[in-house]
């Protein structure tokens, strides 16, 4: 069962850049053209003050989920494209459904494979929410996450005005959260 009091405060850089509510972006959203020049700057050894970075491409999907955080969905794939690791084409699928291919970002959440993030969303309890609100409603198959059918939620809201976006964006704030913390504890060794 997921704990939303349990996601951590990053301290700098990351405390600055770090706007949760952009997370629930569905679309490519609009550039933060204020945080170009701090993203463009980003280095793992930034990110990661003082600490020793354990996987290199784990603290670069960090880097990629900034990017997409503040809306440079170019810049990110960049990164991504590059990160040959199930959480590179997590990041990757998330970009592409952002953007409204959604076929492409099928084709990276099969890329994916079984990842530790499909548990934690699949195990979200509705009540965290309010009054249930997520039961019965999660894109779930066989009580496992279904990227596939997040990315089909996600476009019949975005394209179609159809389904409920709220829900949307939580899940799809949820699944940043979550998957930038497991990049981010990989990347230091604490995972």
């Amino acid at each position: 069962m997921v704990d939303l009091t349990t996601i951590p405060r990053y301290g700098e850089p990351l405390a600055s850049l770090i706007v949760l509510d952009e997370a629930e972006t569905l679309d490519a959203g609009a550039f933060q053209e204020g945080k170009r020049e701090q993203l463009k700057g980003l280095t793992t050894e930034l990110v990661f003050p003082g600490q020793t970075v354990v996987d290199q491409d784990a603290a670069l999907c960090c880097i990629s989920a900034l990017w997409l955080l503040h809306h440079f969905l170019d810049e990110s794939h960049h990164v991504s494209q590059a990160i040959d690791t199930p959480s590179g084409s997590f990041w990757h699928g998330i970009m592409h459904r952002r953007e409204g291919d959604y076929s492409n970002a099928k084709y990276w959440f099969r890329r994916v494979g079984s990842h530790q993030v499909y548990e934690s969303l699949a195990s979200v309890p509705g009540e965290q929410f309010g009054q249930g609100r997520l039961t019965g409603s999660l894109p779930l198959a066989e009580g496992q996450w279904d990227p596939f059918r997040f990315v089909d939620m996600c476009e019949d809201v975005v394209v179609r005005g159809k389904g409920d976006r709220e829900l949307c964006q939580i899940l799809a704030r949820l699944e940043w959260e979550l998957l930038f913390k497991n990049c981010h504890d990989r990347a230091i060794g604490a995972a």
